[in-house]
């Protein structure tokens, strides 16, 4: 098959129009790259529903983007029909491949090609924080899709690993395809964009940011202890929605740092780019993650990153992030320190960042998904 040739392309886009961020993100970044760069393409976007303030309308405006939604009886079971009846609305629409975004294809009768993102296996590396129906559910429905898919894309090498480890994945039906950065992030900053952030949320002249949902397995404490180490008018702002006992355990933390600690709950995507530039350094002190895209976010925006190791953040970061020991409070302290008191530390850092996260545009993106689209269909084509 050719590589220019129009592929007709069937997408899971539940994410896409119910999650503000993380599966949402990426789901919306996958239809919009896709959708420009292979205007040859047809997005067949099949979601259980579409409600009137749609997080995909923009991606419906562009004229390769169509939405199903059930029909009939389905109707009145939008949860059951992505489920069982998805894959057959998906070829009776003509698709030649259907892409599950966000770990799972349908467990119902699929007859086109498949590909499914798998972007972790967290609930088996921090069982703790998923309730054991959950994880059941979790390894019954992401590791039936994994097998029955016709090939996976892995956010990372690390996820690959504890695909082929987990689950006995064949490693040859695996792609691994770092995820795109949103192009906001790349976009110019401005002073006054800077500004503007400032004045909006009162943020510090000298900040470490924290961005992503507060729980146990994010490890936000790392730094918020981190911070009694740093000069008193270093600031911290964190960015997120407290999850969980461990949530309030944080949030108590950030109290206890007075004036010089900010915690905003949500702030808009529109905003974010401007206040990590902002920021003096990024923390994303993570335990485990799949990828860690906020650490390519602050480094698309110059900002440091202090990361963690154990997973794959290393893989996001590369030289643009000192890495810690998830349980090194003073060597966090100590490289947020180096970063934001030494202007030759964090040029260095910046400088590094820059070269690694090309490797991270739509661009680049789009391509390698087109491609696994294509082995996709050729495998489809032999197995039969």
């Amino acid at each position: 098959m050719a590589k220019n040739v129009g592929l007709t392309v069937g997408y899971d886009a539940k994410r896409a129009v119910n999650n503000v961020t993380g599966l949402g993100n990426y789901s919306r970044l996958v239809i919009g790259s896709m959708a420009a760069l292979y205007p040859q393409n047809t997005c067949k976007l099949f979601a259980p529903r579409l409600p009137d303030d749609c997080r995909i309308a923009p991606l419906l405006a562009q004229p390769n983007v169509e939405a199903y939604t059930p029909q009939g009886m389905w109707k009145h079971v939008p949860a059951l029909w992505r489920t069982f009846e998805a894959g057959m609305a998906a070829a009776e629409a003509g698709c030649d491949i259907y892409h599950g975004l966000s770990n799972e294809i349908p467990l119902g009768p699929l007859p086109c090609a498949s590909v499914v993102t798998i972007h972790d296996l967290i609930w088996r590396r921090v069982p703790q924080d998923y309730s054991a129906v959950d994880r059941r559910l979790y390894d019954l429905k992401y590791g039936m899709s994994a097998r029955r898919a016709t090939r996976i894309i892995a956010i990372s090498e690390c996820t690959r690993r504890d695909l082929i480890a987990d689950w006995n994945i064949n490693p040859d039906k695996i792609d691994v395809i770092y995820q795109g950065c949103d192009p906001a992030f790349t976009r110019e900053i401005t002073s006054d964009d800077r500004r503007a952030v400032r004045k909006k949320y009162r943020l510090p002249e000298r900040f470490v940011a924290v961005v992503g949902t507060v729980e146990s397995r994010k490890n936000q404490l790392l730094t918020v202890r981190a911070m009694e180490a740093l000069a008193p008018d270093i600031g911290l702002v964190v960015v997120g929605r407290p999850r969980g006992d461990y949530g309030r355990r944080v949030r108590q933390a950030v109290e206890a740092l007075g004036s010089r600690a900010v915690w905003l709950d949500h702030v808009p995507f529109a905003d974010l780019p401007a206040l990590y530039s902002a920021a003096s350094a990024a923390a994303y002190t993570s335990r485990y993650e799949g990828f860690g895209l906020p650490v390519v976010e602050a480094i698309s925006c110059s900002t440091p990153v202090v990361a963690c190791t154990g997973s794959c953040l290393e893989e996001a970061g590369g030289k643009g992030a000192v890495y810690v020991d998830p349980d090194d409070v003073r060597g966090c302290a100590e490289a947020l320190a180096a970063i934001i008191e030494k202007p030759y530390v964090a040029d260095r850092l910046r400088a590094d960042g820059r070269r690694h996260i090309k490797r991270f545009n739509p661009t680049a993106f789009a391509e390698a998904i087109q491609a696994t689209y294509l082995k996709a269909i050729l495998d489809h084509e032999l197995q039969r």
